[in-house]
């Protein structure tokens, strides 16, 4: 590898998004080896980052995503041990809760990072092992709440700003940049060209059609 960082190293594992990932997954909870993890949005810019460090540290990684090529990549390229096309699925939470724990995760999640809210929350809320940990990268409506209070699940929200001082970005650095050059983190950029496809690339974006981060390239 060379030694000079390409761009979309750059833009992305030792940028805001993968601070984001090291942050959410390493400085908000202390994973052990042997842990499950489950990702939403698994491919997604932060998700992508977030299951490789999982598997780093030994951990058992599951992620869902929204469409083959996706899943694809989290298996064969992301390195994640399962993964699955939620919209394949007509009664999302029935499946999911079938997924998760029969096939998926049979005793349970130890660790879930959160990107979508919504039906995938409440049904791994259901999943999650008694006193387990949960990171919040947003907030939604839940009916499965109680489960919450009942198996003493520890949610956390954080903001990556917060980590964004002099002591913790150094730290983040010197544990990311060894492993891009060793070639244990790769990185996947959805790269649409020219200013005038912008508008569809950004509708495409919120149809979640784009994989990884959405960069709009002018020049």
């Amino acid at each position: 590898m060379s030694m000079f960082l390409s761009a979309t190293i750059l833009e992305s594992s030792v940028s805001m998004i993968g601070l984001t990932a090291y942050a959410g997954f390493y400085e908000t909870y202390s994973p052990k080896k042997g842990e499950t993890v489950f990702v939403s949005a698994a491919s997604g810019a932060v998700g992508q980052l977030v299951g490789q460090f999982a598997k780093l540290m030994g951990c058992y990684v599951v992620g869902s995503a929204g469409s083959k090529q996706k899943v694809d990549l989290l298996l064969n390229k992301f390195g994640y041990d399962e993964a699955f096309n939620y919209k394949e699925e007509p009664d999302l939470e029935e499946v999911l809760i079938w997924l998760l724990i029969i096939q998926c995760f049979p005793k349970g999640i130890d660790i879930y990072f959160e990107n979508v809210g919504g039906k995938m929350l409440d049904a791994v809320l259901l999943n999650m092992k008694p006193y387990i940990w949960q990171n919040r990268c947003m907030w939604d409506d839940l009916s499965n709440l109680p489960d919450i209070i009942f198996k003493k699940i520890r949610m956390q929200g954080f903001a990556v700003y917060d980590f964004i001082v002099i002591d913790r970005f150094p730290k983040f650095l010197e544990f990311v940049i060894p492993y891009i050059k060793e070639e244990k983190l790769t990185y996947v950029e959805d790269i649409v060209e020219g200013l005038e496809n912008g508008p569809a690339a950004l509708v495409g974006l919120l149809h979640g059609q784009n994989v990884g981060k959405q960069v709009l390239k002018v020049a």
